[in-house]
């Protein structure tokens, strides 16, 4: 099953080594164990979990690379993560980014713990509402957490002066906001459009 992440990435040139995706697979295997009981996310098929959460997830790597943003060594905030997304998948490829994962759900806070123990991967966890928060970060990432502009207002306060904020979204993106919105395709798998806000 595993093996339609790797065809995602290798038709879309994003770099994947037997290392992250054994990674990857660890973090399905616990995820579904997880989801029967705490359901963490109502997408619930392995299939659907690797493409519309692992690979979405990774669909920022071409961002990245399009933007031409190195994450290496920065802060990076994952804000409303959930069950780890995008910000874990993130991990896994950019080990050596500093990530934090912002959830003020307690039964997904304990998961990301254990996820981490689990992975071996060096994240923070902070289980608090993102409004109070004083960290500051490099980067903000946002998926699917709510009304953009409520997202953009929290998230701008997270960030550092010169630092980004960056809204994953589906189809719509509202008028005023257009002009900040970059579209990517990909090879098998929707357009995806990515909100860039700087702070000054």
């Amino acid at each position: 099953m595993i093996e339609t992440l790797l065809k995602l990435c290798r038709d879309n040139s994003i770099e994947i080594d037997q290392q992250k995706i054994r990674l990857f697979e660890i973090y399905l295997e616990l995820l579904l164990k997880w989801n029967k009981v705490y359901n963490l996310t109502s997408i619930r098929k392995k299939e659907e979990i690797i493409t519309k959460h692992f690979f979405d997830s990774l669909t920022l790597v071409k961002l990245f690379k399009f933007i031409e943003l190195n994450v290496k060594g920065k802060e990076v905030a994952d804000f409303g993560t959930g069950a780890g997304f995008p910000g874990i998948p993130l991990k896994i490829y950019y080990p050596q980014t500093n990530l934090s994962l912002i959830e003020s759900v307690g039964k997904k806070c304990i998961f990301l713990e254990t996820l981490r123990r689990e992975l071996e991967l060096d994240y923070r966890v902070l289980c608090k509402r993102a409004e109070d928060i004083s960290d500051k970060f490099d980067v903000v990432l946002s998926r699917a957490t709510g009304e953009t502009f409520e997202v953009l207002k929290v998230g701008e306060n997270l960030l550092k002066p010169g630092g980004k904020m960056i809204i994953m979204k589906g189809r719509d993106v509202e008028e005023e906001l257009r002009e900040f919105t970059i579209t990517l395709s990909f090879r098998g798998f929707p357009d995806r459009k990515f909100i860039i806000i700087s702070k000054r």
